[in-house]
């Protein structure tokens, strides 16, 4: 039972991912009065780099992108089957970690500052998913995501804070305006592809289905905080994380990119304000 769980982790969680992207280009679209690609476009895209040859600049590059994509997978196991939250973030950090030393190893100037950036962006956002599984552990005295869900309210009655200062930096890890500094999708980016300038054919399909993975992942985090012990929760844990995606699409395409300072120190202040304070408050009335 344990492996048909984990398959069908491996198997549905890019899927899921792969239709809320290209969901989110059809209302990126709509929002900008366009008529935009159709729902699948995304895995249309994918199956086409699949087909293509990648052009490898050496070994270690194309080593770091599925090292990235591996412990995606990881996470996504460990997360979706009730697992260690704390183990898991750990693992999704480490798998940055290695796509930052792949577009590190490529030589590209492009690459470098994309890389460099990526590392600003995860000194940004980092301390605040720290602090969401602490206060989640706070709320249940468990890592496990099997124990959190299971208690008697939902975390967010505990974590309001945590949750806002959450939603702030996922519009990192889900790479959208204005904190979309490594890598665009959009094609105004000033350092053309960024950290994925010099990857290609399955390299680049490979990153984009990481990239998916990524997205079901930052979901599952505002999931938590919603799902408790009362069945119909877990509908409304649903409908809370289509909301903040939808929230975050409109971010992207109302807002300009930032520079780096402005990032790293936005991010810093509300996890600075809003978690710390709700952390606080929160071990001083439990």
């Amino acid at each position: 039972m344990t492996l048909l769980i984990t398959l069908a982790i491996v198997i549905l969680t890019p899927l899921a991912g792969g239709l809320l992207t290209g969901l989110d280009r059809i209302i990126t679209a709509r929002m900008q009065g366009r008529q935009g690609p159709p729902l699948l476009q995304p895995f249309y895209d994918v199956i086409k780099l699949m087909n293509k040859e990648s052009m490898q600049v050496n070994t270690m590059h194309r080593f770091f992108v599925y090292a990235a994509l591996v412990f995606a997978v990881f996470t996504a196991v460990i997360l979706l089957s009730g697992g260690d939250i704390l183990l898991a973030i750990f693992a999704l950090t480490l798998g940055s970690v290695f796509f930052v030393l792949g577009g590190y190893a490529s030589n590209s100037p492009y690459s470098t500052i994309g890389s460099e950036r990526e590392l600003l962006q995860i000194m940004a956002y980092e301390p605040m998913v720290l602090l969401t599984c602490v206060g989640l552990y706070y709320t249940n005295s468990s890592f496990f995501i099997r124990d959190i869900i299971s208690s008697k309210l939902p975390a967010i009655i505990y974590l309001p804070g945590v949750f806002i200062g959450l939603v702030f930096i996922l519009t990192f890890k889900l790479r959208k305006s204005p904190f979309d500094l490594s890598m665009s999708h959009h094609g105004h980016q000033e350092i053309v592809k960024g950290i994925t300038t010099e990857y290609s054919g399955k390299d680049l399909a490979v990153i984009e289905v990481t990239h998916w993975y990524e997205v079901i992942i930052s979901l599952a985090l505002v999931y938590v905080f919603f799902a408790f012990a009362m069945p119909l929760s877990h509908l409304f844990a649903v409908m809370a994380c289509l909301i903040v995606y939808f929230f975050e699409i409109i971010i992207d395409n109302s807002e300009a990119r930032v520079k780096w300072q402005q990032a790293l120190n936005s991010a810093w202040i509300v996890t600075g304000v809003l978690g710390t304070v709700n952390l606080i408050i929160l071990s001083y009335f439990r």
